[in-house]
């Protein structure tokens, strides 16, 4: 006699939906690191804002850690119009931008050359636009005022006839000392791009500049945005080219702005601290308006093997 028995049925294999989720001491190590190193960046920023909306004799009297009493945007809207930011926010772009735009055109031109069209000599030329960024930048202040001073430019361009207090000057610099940095980036981003798609242009007859305009350059998007958020946040910030090659105030950018509020006698640091948040604003806004081709420029690569 036989017997019919139900076969077993096999328990559920656990799935990573079901299966319980330990979190690792080392993640909560690394989470715990990012959020101290991302406090510590935000403490002065948050610290800035927190000032400029007390009045300063109230942060004189309580100190600036204390609880606020009062609070209100008075300083920013003071500090807008005692120094005059209007005007150093438009000498500001007239640098920036044209600076970023002149140094990705050419450094993408480069890159191109050195890393897609096996160019003789390509990897030694790629070395020497590394090298030109370990010079130091203080080192040629002093050759470099004496030429700007001696290279002529017509009067449309440049109220002293020369490079010197011209926003020439300072656009140059900044090109030159940016680009070598820019090429390197960009070549070795254009290094990992399949070399059968040119290959491929190649045979339906694309010459060297379709290769580059409508091939290589559009799938650098994310490169070119990583740069430029970077390129336009350093040369927002720069003040030191444009105090040496400029002796017209009237020209400086916006970083000079903020000494204007500073008294001979008296500094009101809630003021400068309002002045300082206003001057951030357009980095920041340009880091939000990019911060998704940004962020992949930066983690490009990071998931090949």
């Amino acid at each position: 006699m036989t017997t019919d028995t139900a076969p077993a049925t096999a328990a559920p294999a656990a799935t990573p939906a079901t299966r319980g989720r330990r979190v690792r001491p080392g993640r909560l190590g690394v989470h715990a690191f990012l959020m101290a190193v991302s406090l510590a960046f935000l403490a002065p920023l948050l610290l800035a804002v927190y000032a400029s909306l007390r009045p300063y004799e109230e942060t004189s009297r309580d100190g600036y850690f204390s609880l606020p009493e009062h609070l209100s945007f008075d300083y920013y809207q003071q500090a807008f119009s005692d120094a005059g930011m209007t005007k150093y926010f438009v000498n500001t772009l007239i640098i920036a931008v044209p600076g970023v735009v002149i140094v990705l055109f050419l450094a993408a031109f480069v890159a191109f050359a050195v890393s897609r069209l096996r160019l003789r000599g390509g990897m030694l030329l790629l070395m020497l636009f590394t090298a030109g960024n370990l010079l130091p930048q203080q080192v040629i202040v002093t050759p470099l005022y004496v030429v700007f001073n001696r290279i002529p430019l017509p009067y449309w361009m440049s109220d002293s006839m020369t490079m010197f207090d011209s926003y020439w000057a300072v656009i140059a610099v900044q090109v030159g000392f940016q680009l070598g940095f820019c090429v390197f980036v960009l070549a070795n981003f254009m290094r990992t791009l399949p070399q059968e798609i040119l290959e491929a242009a190649i045979v339906d007859g694309a010459g060297v500049w379709t290769q580059y305009w409508r091939i290589t350059l559009p799938l650098c998007r994310p490169a070119l945005a990583a740069l430029a958020t970077l390129q336009f946040t350093w040369m927002y910030n720069d003040f030191l080219w444009a105090l040496v090659f400029m002796s017209d105030g009237d020209k400086l950018p916006i970083t000079s702005a903020l000494n204007n509020l500073r008294g001979q006698f008296f500094t009101d640091y809630n003021l400068l601290a309002a002045g300082s948040v206003i001057v951030a604003l357009p980095t920041l806004i340009v880091f939000l308006l990019l911060q998704r081709h940004f962020i992949a420029g930066l983690t490009l690569g990071s998931s090949k093997g």
